[in-house]
């Protein structure tokens, strides 16, 4: 089970992992405009969330969930900033009134995120960061029907998320062309693979 103080740290983790690759995140984007801001736009958005959490000093993970998502709406900037923080929007209303969440309480909140999130856009385009999202999102539904650990769930969706990045230049022939993957989908990868970490090791990515 995850309590809130380890919510806390692992989206601590999880936004100094993007802050670390922002730059790299900023040189694969090109869709929808090629602006080179994506890193920087999700990193300012997540670490607004690791800001507001660093004083709170609970153990409630629905909390935390719900802290997190309303510094990331506020500190939201450019589109993948924002879809970042519908996504958060999602899973901190799905972890409300939680004490401690186990790996199906993860997945269900990450869905309701992820539709949220396809509502939000107009157009929703595969091979974004929208379908790393589902495809992990969906994944940890099947993977918490086999066991409701929530380390096994989580590594089980940053498994996916990654295989859900590789597929994105097929799925979006300009990222095809260019030969890159989707930024938005790495800094989402980049994201939850901090939050693994702690998770896993009990350790905050520096």
């Amino acid at each position: 089970m995850i309590n809130g103080e380890m919510l806390k740290q692992a989206i601590i983790s999880g936004a100094h992992n993007i802050s670390a690759q922002k730059n790299h995140i900023n040189d694969l984007n090109i869709f929808p405009v090629p602006d080179g801001d994506t890193g920087t736009n999700m990193s300012m958005t997540v670490m607004a969330a690791a800001k507001a959490l660093e004083d709170y000093e609970g153990t409630n993970a629905g909390e935390v969930a719900e802290l997190a998502a309303k510094a990331m709406l506020r500190g939201a900037r450019g589109n993948s900033g924002v879809i970042t923080s519908i996504l958060f929007r999602g899973f901190g209303q799905g972890l409300k009134g939680m004490e401690e969440v186990n790996g199906k309480n993860i997945a269900a909140a990450l869905g309701i995120g992820v539709d949220a999130a396809y509502k939000a856009v107009t157009k929703p385009a595969e091979g974004t960061i929208l379908t790393v999202a589902r495809m992990a999102y969906e994944a940890g539904v099947e993977a918490s029907k086999e066991n409701q650990n929530a380390l096994f769930v989580w590594q089980t969706i940053v498994n996916k998320a990654n295989d859900a990045l590789a597929l994105t230049p097929e799925l979006l022939p300009v990222l095809k062309k260019a030969g890159v993957v989707d930024a938005g989908g790495k800094g989402l990868c980049s994201i939850f693979e901090g939050m693994l970490a702690f998770f896993k090791d009990g350790e905050v990515i520096p």
